[in-house]
């Protein structure tokens, strides 16, 4: 098995010398033109560009894009040195602060220093597991009804666009657990204007690289999602304000918050200005539903197209929740927190589509200082990108990487894979902070809709695919759905 033991001194050995450089040496990396170096490369197709880079053998491997110098690591023992050891020598990345700060530059995920730990250490109460724990069976409630809406759909109606499907489902749910809203029947500026912003981002087209204000069609479009986001944003916080009701989740500990101290700038009577409150829904909402929405689409993607694996989730579910012999799939028991530790063949499925379509498709960061990764010097201000999407198809790490095998993920597998040769969420002290509630919710979603339904193939792999602010289909993801 191609897996990595520490205490293998042959592996070891080998993955020194993929390492191996002499001082001033630069890593390799594709060739690039003057001024713009790979840039048009790049833009032109950025996953072949990852593929590209990752060919290479050496870790370490550098290219140039718009105006950074940058580096992609695909050794785990690097990854974990910028994101956990040295964490302290690194920042975001500026392509990310310049692009994203122009949406929400008072987010948690875009924020530094004192102030973002003091606003993780406040938010954080929301995302313990004993409070999300809490959101269960209203997750699985959302999940049933909208089972229920699929099993009355016309059976001549063809495939549901499971993606989309996704996203209006993961929106519902996020709104209702964390913000205690129900928002269902006026997603759609929300889910809509999350399209745009994303597709406004989008890796391969040029685009992405202007500024905002620059008054091109997809700056346009954006500025006008953005626009509508933001007033659902209000109303939803308006109608919180308005009401006496006492509430404890996400939006009351936002409307709480003392901001004086190290987390940014106060206002007369305290608590966070309207803008701060508005950047962190933004942040949540956007991020929280998009990527979740993933993660459910590519899982029931791949077991579409794999009748053996989806019959093995269907034998397990119907032995935790029952198979409803006395009537239909739909009067199983709908999934609770507690059924998660014995569904582990469908922790295993959730597993595999985030190794193999991980919604964060890369993590970036920027040192302060000069600092040393793979036996090289990499510069002060240089975009180090750390890319799931390469890393997670290692062979070194995987047999047969590119295969949906989720019985790979044994307990000996887990405990002999290298720490950072799997980090769908992140890692170090700036790991998502939703990571329990995301897999909770997608567990429970995935749990929920393969006990009525079995998902027959439509759209297939390998997926055209865009390297947007989330890794997304190019086209929607497709499925045909019979009731079991």
């Amino acid at each position: 098995m191609a897996t990595h033991d520490a205490a293998d001194e042959g592996e070891e050995a080998s993955a020194r010398a993929l390492r191996e450089s002499t001082p001033g040496d630069a890593p390799p990396g594709p060739d690039g033109v003057p001024v713009i170096g790979n840039t048009l490369q790049f833009v032109r197709d950025p996953v072949a560009f990852y593929a590209r880079c990752a060919a290479y053998e050496d870790d370490v491997v550098t290219y140039r894009v718009a105006t950074s110098d940058g580096v992609m690591l695909k050794h785990p023992t690097d990854i974990e040195q910028v994101l956990v050891t040295d964490d302290a020598d690194y920042r975001r990345a500026s392509i990310i602060r310049n692009a994203l700060g122009q949406i929400a530059d008072g987010g948690l995920f875009l924020m530094e220093g004192e102030a973002w730990g003091a606003h993780r250490t406040a938010l954080q109460p929301s995302f313990y597991r004993d409070r999300i724990e809490t959101y269960a069976d209203m997750m699985a409630r959302f999940a049933d009804e909208r089972a229920a809406e699929w099993a009355d759909r016309d059976p001549n109606a063809g495939p549901i666009a499971v993606s989309e499907e996704m996203r209006t489902l993961t929106l519902e749910i996020l709104a209702k657990t964390l913000l205690d809203v129900d928002i269902r029947g006026r997603e759609s500026a929300i889910r809509d204007a999350a399209a745009v912003i994303s597709d406004r981002f989008d890796a391969g087209s040029l685009s992405a690289l202007l500024p905002l204000w620059v008054p091109t069609p997809a700056n346009r479009r954006c500025r006008r999602a953005v626009s509508r986001f933001d007033d659902a944003i209000a109303d939803i916080v308006a109608e919180r304000r308005a009401t006496d009701e006492a509430f404890d989740d996400l939006l009351s500990i936002l409307l709480a918050v003392d901001p004086d101290d190290g987390t940014g700038e106060s206002r007369e009577g305290g608590g966070l200005s309207e803008q701060q409150i508005r950047d962190h829904l933004f942040t949540f909402l956007f991020a929280g539903h998009e990527t979740t929405a993933l993660t459910l689409s590519y899982a029931v993607m791949l077991l579409a197209n794999d009748a053996e694996r989806q019959a093995r989730l269907h034998a397990e579910l119907d032995e935790v929740l029952g198979d409803g012999t006395e009537g239909s799939a739909a009067d199983a028991e709908r999934p609770g927190a507690t059924d998660l530790f014995e569904l582990d063949y469908l922790d295993r499925v959730v597993d595999e589509a985030l190794r193999l379509y991980p919604p964060a498709y890369t993590v970036f960061r920027e040192p302060t200082r000069d600092v040393e990764l793979g036996g090289y010097r990499i510069p002060e201000g240089s975009t180090v990108s750390m890319p799931q999407w390469v890393v997670q198809r290692d062979e070194r790490w995987y047999d047969d990487p590119d295969a949906f095998r989720p019985e790979r993920w044994t307990d000996s597998f887990r405990e002999e894979l290298p720490d950072y040769a799997y980090f769908p969420f992140g890692g170090g002290p700036r790991h998502c902070i939703g990571m329990r509630f995301a897999l909770m919710e997608a567990k429970l979603v995935l749990a929920t809709l393969a006990a009525r339904f079995a998902f027959d193939p439509v759209s297939e792999p390998p997926l055209d695919l865009s390297m947007q602010i989330t890794l997304q289909p190019q086209q929607p993801i497709e499925v045909g759905l019979r009731t079991r």
